[in-house]
């Protein structure tokens, strides 16, 4: 673990199979994460954080620290089997009626339907910006990567480092976009059978409680807020350019500031093989394009 100079930092868990690795990664976990519900629903196991949903409650963790701009990785092996109604959640939030919001939600399914994930942005408290994918692997039988990286340029979503969504600042056009607000790391796992799978048709088979979600790595590479500066000096300070020394702010790199050549064929690939739904194209539900969309 190590700690850089200015607020910009790597908080980093991994999970390790030595005992002693494990009590340390325990300890490191309580230093940069809490349980912010439910803690009789959390375990440790061998390095790992496991979550537990059953009749009487799900449970979540959050970061003890709030960042203005960096990248939040997680890797997680889903609920398996009959999974239906559970939602698994990983996402970043500031506080407040007009906070801003990146989401991934895995939607639990019946054994041997796929997890659909749906991300969603909110911006100044307003979301309703859903796309929903399907995977090209089955997310419960082995660990991966679920990322996402906020610059002043741009929000990416990314698994397994595969770009899956990008969500472009467009600010010179009137569009709003969220840079202005510290964010906090949030992971919870929980009962949606009201909407979460096939709509609600599918509700949650109790019987099969506990659900298990399982967490091998956190990772928050980003710059921390600090509680007594004005947020107007953190988001000055947190947007700098200064990335090149000691790998300051890298995620403010000109390399970030959008896709290579390489990543933009993959987010092709994703959207062309694996989306299901884009609210962009929901003429329905949105008769005139949010102002984001391109139609």
């Amino acid at each position: 673990m190590e700690f850089a100079l200015w607020g910009a930092m790597a908080l980093v868990i991994s999970a390790a199979l030595s005992s002693a690795a494990s009590l340390g990664n325990v300890s490191r976990f309580d230093e940069l994460f809490q349980m912010n519900w439910a803690a009789d629903h959390m375990d440790y196991d061998g390095g790992l954080v496991k979550l537990k949903l059953d009749s009487s409650s799900g449970a979540g963790f959050a970061s003890k620290r709030k960042y203005i701009y960096g990248k939040a990785t997680v890797e997680i092996k889903l609920v398996g089997g009959d999974s239906a109604g559970t939602v698994t959640a990983f996402y970043m939030s500031s506080d407040g009626d007009k906070h801003n919001e990146f989401d991934f939600e895995f939607l639990g399914n019946t054994t041997g339907e796929p997890y659909l994930v749906q991300t969603n942005i909110y911006v100044e408290g307003v979301g309703n910006r859903e796309q929903r994918m399907d995977l090209w692997f089955d997310p419960t039988t082995d660990f991966h990567y679920y990322s996402i990286l906020w610059n002043p340029r741009q929000v990416v979503f990314l698994i397994d480092e595969t770009p899956i969504r990008v969500f472009e600042n467009k600010e010179k056009k009137g569009i709003a976009f969220p840079g202005y607000q510290a964010m906090g790391v949030y992971n919870s796992l929980w009962n949606a059978d009201d909407w979460a799978t096939q709509g609600g048709r599918v509700k949650t088979n109790w019987s099969h409680a506990p659900f298990v979600v399982t967490y091998r790595e956190l990772k928050v590479d980003g710059c921390e807020v600090s509680v007594e500066a004005a947020i107007n000096d953190e988001v000055r300070r947190c947007g700098g350019s200064e990335w090149g020394k000691e790998g300051r702010y890298w995620w403010n790199s000109p390399a970030m500031e959008e896709l290579n050549v390489h990543q933009i064929h993959q987010l092709m690939w994703v959207k062309a093989k694996h989306l299901i739904y884009d609210y962009c194209s929901d003429f329905a539900r949105f008769p005139t394009a949010p102002p984001e969309c391109v139609r």
